[in-house]
């Protein structure tokens, strides 16, 4: 049976049976400056012409990830959306398949722990895994499993995306307030329909953001197979992987990419586009997605 979360406060999400066929369900905007205010912070330093000025920064904290009672990892994040990124990067790892397996997820702010919770223990704290270290930052690690799980995504009745609304999306991207803008050091992952922007998450590492739209996708039962995922950072073999996890057809990044990620996006059918730029791009797989308008 399928289930649907229920955020009960601030730190607790319930898992309640729901109908067994999804639907999408309207959901809130998520953007950055719904947090903002609570994760800038303004030091003062001195610069090249010796002169005192305030600047803004952003702040990072440990937290710590559980699977019922075995700790996961610990790794640096804003923590703007605990919940989200526990769930988020618990799917694309492969450690936990489907929101129906979850029972509750708790954030507890005071010791920075997110525990996520099953009906029954999961194969990944009965079998020892090994972890494949990746060139990212923050969360760059691909447990074995993971490769377990990657699809190709269907090349039947292919989602089309219009390169002119593309290009508008991620105009209203760049222009939209962020903790970038305000005070750099982060990065950015946008899920998107053809209409626009759906959810905006930010984090000191790109795994960490893209991992909170994951949890959001699986969370809130969004159906990622009409979206399209933008990022600002580089395009690697985790970012291939993770997209193709999420389900979303289109990863669009204004950064290039390596030969390795290339390879996988080709062999799982996603459509990659890189140094997206202005008018200019570069799609090295699946362009029959790409409607040029």
């Amino acid at each position: 049976m399928s289930t649907r979360i229920k955020k009960i406060d601030n730190t607790n999400y319930i898992i309640k049976d729901w109908d067994m066929k999804i639907k999408q369900k309207n959901f809130k905007m998520i953007l950055p400056k719904l947090k903002m205010k609570d994760l800038i912070f303004s030091e003062k330093v001195i610069n090249e012409n010796k002169e005192s000025q305030n600047i803004a920064l952003i702040d990072e904290k440990i937290l710590t990830i559980y699977l019922n009672k075995q700790e996961i990892l610990s790794a640096m994040t804003i923590c703007d959306y605990p919940e989200y990124l526990a769930v988020g990067f618990l799917f694309n790892q492969n450690m936990i398949s489907s929101l129906s397996e979850i029972t509750e997820v708790e954030f507890n702010e005071e010791l920075s722990v997110v525990v996520v919770r099953t009906s029954k223990p999961t194969p990944f704290e009965t079998n020892n895994q090994k972890r494949i270290k990746t060139s990212g930052c923050a969360m760059g690690t691909i447990f074995g499993e993971m490769f377990e799980k990657i699809m190709p995504l269907s090349s039947e009745k292919l989602n089309a995306f219009s390169l002119k609304k593309i290009r508008a999306i991620v105009k209203e991207i760049n222009q939209t307030p962020s903790l970038y803008l305000e005070a750099g050091a982060i990065h950015g992952s946008v899920l998107c329909d053809s209409e626009g922007l759906l959810v905006y998450m930010e984090d000191v590492g790109r795994h960490n953001a893209v991992d909170k739209v994951s949890g959001f996708i699986v969370m809130e039962a969004v159906d990622p197979t009409d979206k399209f995922l933008y990022t600002t950072g580089r395009l690697t073999t985790e970012m291939v992987l993770k997209t193709v996890s999420m389900g979303v057809p289109l990863l669009i990044s204004r950064s290039g990419f390596t030969k390795s990620a290339v390879e996988l996006a080709r062999k799982f059918n996603l459509t990659m586009v890189g140094r997206f730029r202005g008018n200019r791009f570069m799609c090295v797989s699946g362009f029959e997605r790409i409607v040029l308008d």
